[in-house]
C-alpha cells in the first residue's frame, strides 16, 4: 500500500510553525522555508516546500517562480528563522518574486528565540513590536505529525549524524558478515558450470531479498546482518537494485525508508552507493528533500561516477517534484523486456568489487558469449528515465 502524507489542519501562525519542521525533517535555524499552496482559502491545500540556508546564495532563488508555476501553486506562506538583519532581505526578495508573478503571499513571518514577527500585518494589536511569544506543544500539529510516523529532528546536524555509519560491535558484526557473504559467492561463482545459469539464479536470489527485506521493515522488523550484507552486496546488480527502485511506490515508501536508511549506516562502504541512491529516492518520494540530498551526498562521495546518484541529484537540483521522474518508470515486467534475461556480464560490477580476479574471469565469460552485452553490465539507469537537464546548486527543495 503506498504512502498518503497525513492531512494536517494549519489554521494559525502556530500550526505552521509546529508543522516546518516535520515538513523538512529537522528543525530549522538561519534557513528561509517557502510553502506553496494550491486551492482557494481557507480551504486551500500545501503542495511543496521549499527550504534555503540563509544569507542566501546569489543565485538560489532563480528557479523559485518556474516550479511555483510548474506546481500550480496560487499562493505561499513565507517563513524566515533568524535574526531580522539575515530574515528580512530574503523574506523581502521571496515577496516580490511571488507578487510581481501574480502568487499571493498569504503570510510571511520570522521566527526567533520563541516569538515570531508578521510582515504582513502592521497591527500592533495581534503583531506586537517585541513579538509575538509561541509555544508549538499548544498546536495539534506535532502529535498528529508524530502519530503518522512524521521525525523532526533537532538540527540538519542531527539528520546527517542519523547517516553516519555505524560503529563499535555493529561495524565488526557487519563486517564478520560481509566477508561471510563475499566468501561464498566466490566459492559459488568459481563452482558454477554454467556463468549464465548462475547469473539468473542470483538475480532471481537478489530480487527476492529486495521483496523480503521491504515486507520485513513493513512488519517492523530488522534484518539480521548476514540479511544486511547479503543485500547491499547483490545490490551491486543493475537489475536488483532498479527492482527496488521501480517497486517502491507499490511497496510503500515508510518500508523502504527505514530500510534503506538503516543499511546506509550497516553495509561497508564499496557497497554504499545503490543503498545510499535508494534512500535518496525514497526520502525525495516521501517530501523529505533534505535527507535525500545528504544520501545522494553520500553516494557520490563513494563513488562520483554512480549515475543513480547523478540523475536523482540533477532532478533535485532542478527543484523537480518525484512525481515527474516516476511517470517514466519502467515496472518490473517492463525491466524484464527491456533487458532481456540474466547474463553473467551482468554480475561483472558486483565480482570486482569482491574478487578483482573472478572480476577479471568473468569479464573474459562475458565478452566471450555476449560482447554486445558486457557495455550494459554497469550502473545505468532505468528505460526512458534520465530526461533530466544538467544541475545548478541548490540547497534543498521538497516537492
Amino acid at each position: 500500500m503506498a504512502t498518503t502524507p497525513p492531512r494536517m489542519l494549519l489554521s494559525s501562525p502556530v500550526d505552521v510553525l509546529a508543522a516546518v519542521p516535520y515538513l523538512i525533517g529537522f528543525h530549522p535555524a538561519d534557513s528561509l522555508v517557502v510553502l506553496g499552496l494550491t486551492g482557494s482559502r481557507p480551504h486551500s491545500e500545501a503542495r511543496l516546500t521549499l527550504r534555503w540556508d540563509l544569507p542566501l546564495a546569489s543565485d538560489a532563488l532563480d528557479r523559485f517562480v518556474p516550479i511555483l508555476f510548474k506546481e500550480d501553486i496560487t499562493h505561499v506562506i513565507v517563513l524566515g528563522y533568524g535574526a531580522g538583519p539575515l530574515v528580512t532581505p530574503a523574506v523581502d526578495q521571496v515577496r516580490s518574486l511571488a507578487q510581481g508573478s501574480d502568487i499571493a503571499v498569504a503570510e510571511a513571518l520570522r521566527a526567533d528565540g520563541g516569538r515570531y514577527w508578521s510582515y504582513t500585518c502592521a497591527a500592533t494589536t495581534c503583531c506586537p513590536p517585541e513579538g509575538t511569544p509561541y509555544d508549538v506543544a499548544s498546536s495539534q500539529v506535532p502529535a498528529l505529525a508524530t502519530l503518522h510516523g512524521m521525525v523532526a529532528l533537532p538540527d540538519r546536524a542531527a539528520l546527517e549524524g542519523s547517516l553516519e555509519p555505524a560503529e563499535g560491535a555493529a561495524r565488526e558484526g557487519m563486517r564478520e558478515a560481509t566477508k561471510s557473504a563475499i566468501d561464498d559467492m566466490i566459492g559459488r561463482f568459481r563452482t558454477c558450470r554454467d556463468a549464465d545459469a548462475f547469473a539468473r539464479d542470483l538475480v532471481a536470489e537478489g530480487i527476492a531479498r529486495v521483496h523480503t527485506a521491504v515486507e520485513t521493515y513493513t512488519a517492523g522488523g530488522r534484518l539480521d546482518d548476514a540479511g544486511a550484507a547479503r543485500l547491499g552486496m547483490v545490490l551491486s546488480i543493475v537489475r536488483v537494485r532498479d527492482e527496488a527502485w521501480t517497486s517502491m511506490a507499490a511497496d510503500g515508501l515508510r518500508a523502504h525508508l527505514a530500510l534503506w536508511h538503516d543499511l546506509v549506516r550497516r553495509v561497508e562502504p564499496r557497497f554504499l552507493p545503490p543503498v545510499a541512491s535508494l534512500l535518496g529516492m525514497a526520502a525525495w518520494h516521501h517530501g523529505d528533500c533534505a535527507l535525500a540530498d545528504m544520501a545522494l551526498s553520500r553516494a557520490l562521495a563513494a563513488d562520483p561516477g554512480y549515475s543513480m546518484a547523478v540523475l536523482l541529484t540533477h532532478a533535485l537540483s532542478h527543484m523537480l517534484p518525484p512525481d515527474r521522474l516516476s511517470e517514466r518508470m519502467p515496472r518490473p515486467a517492463d525491466l524484464d523486456q527491456a533487458m532481456g534475461p540474466p547474463h553473467m556480464s551482468w554480475l561483472l560490477p558486483l565480482l570486482d568489487l569482491i574478487d578483482v580476479q573472478a572480476g577479471d574471469y568473468a569479464a573474459e565469460l562475458a565478452f566471450t558469449t555476449a560482447p554486445e552485452e558486457a557495455a550494459a553490465s554497469s550502473d545505468r539507469d532505468p528505460p526512458d528515465a534520465a530526461a533530466v537537464p544538467s544541475p545548478p546548486d541548490r540547497d534543498g527543495a521538497a516537492p
